[in-house]
């Protein structure tokens, strides 16, 4: 699969490894330039590019980058990508710690609805609840004992099912986690948040998720 990852930070550049270790043509992008990747992408095999270049000519699109810097994205990004490109947004909301404040997500909206709505593309949410060095190091192969599920919301049941199979193919298992305004079971603070649970484990604690966002992950908590 051609696959554009855009930050190359902890969970940007493990998914760099990986999925070029996979044999999947990877086109990654940060904010500073090509030029700054060159290391990355003389290890991987991936390409060094442009923020504008990831998304074209691929099949999925990974945004991998801070919430904070979501708006500084191009406005057009997608305008020359393939109509039905997947999108998926690893991202997490932390005001206190690095994002400052988003009204909108203090105001109850999920973050990657809010993402989608900065991007203007449907988004599937993934890899935003598993340490960087655990998706790098800790995938098993299908059936064997403790191997670790990730869940996945999002409305596109295309987009999905694209980003249920890679996750399996990555060495977890994937869990259906519902429609995108679903996806606030599994933002921080949340009991599937870092806790690496096995299939069942997950589709328990995103039952047992409270819609109150924790003090830590709110700007206004005390």
């Amino acid at each position: 699969m051609r696959i554009g990852i855009i930050g190359a930070g902890n969970i940007g550049g493990t998914l760099t490894r990986r999925l070029c270790a996979l044999g999947h043509e990877v086109a990654v992008a940060n904010s500073r330039g090509p030029q700054t990747l060159a290391d990355l992408a003389q290890e991987t095999g991936a390409r060094a590019v442009s923020v504008e270049e990831a998304p074209r000519e691929a099949q999925l699109v990974i945004v991998t980058i801070p919430e904070k810097r979501i708006p500084e994205l191009p406005s057009d990004l997608f305008a020359q990508a393939a109509a039905d490109v997947v999108v998926v947004d690893t991202g997490n909301y932390y005001p206190r710690q690095r994002d400052g404040r988003i009204d909108a997500i203090e105001q109850g909206m999920t973050e990657s609805r809010w993402v989608e709505s900065q991007l203007g593309h449907p988004v599937i949410k993934a890899f935003n609840n598993i340490y960087a060095a655990h998706l790098l190091e800790h995938g098993r192969a299908k059936g064997e004992a403790g191997r670790i599920a990730l869940p996945v919301a999002g409305d596109d049941e295309r987009g999905k099912r694209v980003v249920l199979d890679l996750v399996d193919e990555l060495g977890f298992d994937p869990v259906d986690a519902g429609g995108l305004d679903d996806s606030w079971r599994q933002q921080p603070g949340t009991p599937v948040y870092g806790t690496d649970l096995d299939a069942d484990g997950v589709r328990e604690a995103l039952q047992r998720a409270s819609r109150e966002r924790p003090a830590e992950f709110s700007a206004d908590g005390e």
